[in-house]
């Protein structure tokens, strides 16, 4: 019998992640599970160049994005699909996938349902794939949600 009592929703707050977010909100109902919801802010050193290189870096303000982003975490799952139950809202600033894993095992997380944006090819190879990296890195099971693919949540 499958028991599954803390969901991860991983979220960049994409149209992507709120396809996932369906099926996380769903999985819980069904399950009666708290729902983490989680946002990882990059940490901008990990994507730099070469010390030395030629690169301007850009004028931001980690403090007012943080900000920002727990705006937008209290939003997600709607107030309404909220109500009665257990929503656990977190950021963490660091390597997305690191960050999702580390989370996921901090907490002893039993499923992570995250959008995937289904790139092919060459973007894929140079951007890598955020859920592919939590599916292989994962202590728990993870559930892959593709964007325009068949949908079984109503």
């Amino acid at each position: 019998m499958i028991h599954l009592k803390k969901i991860l929703l991983p979220t960049d707050f994409s149209q992507n992640s709120r396809t996932a977010q369906k099926y996380a909100c769903a999985l819980a109902d069904q399950f009666g599970a708290e729902l983490h919801v989680l946002y990882v802010l990059q940490d901008l050193t990990l994507v730099m160049p070469e010390p030395g290189a030629m690169f301007a870096i850009p004028a931001v303000n980690t403090a007012e994005i943080q900000q920002s982003a727990e705006k937008a975490l209290a939003t997600i799952p709607e107030p309404e699909w909220c109500a009665g139950k257990k929503v656990i809202r977190a950021t963490r600033n660091g390597s997305p996938y690191a960050e999702i894993v580390r989370y996921a095992a901090d907490t002893a997380i039993d499923l992570i349902v995250i959008s995937t944006h289904g790139r092919t090819g060459l973007t894929h190879v140079l951007l890598g794939s955020v859920a592919e990296k939590v599916v292989r890195k994962a202590n728990c099971p993870v559930l892959t949600v593709r964007p325009n693919e068949r949908d079984f949540v109503k």
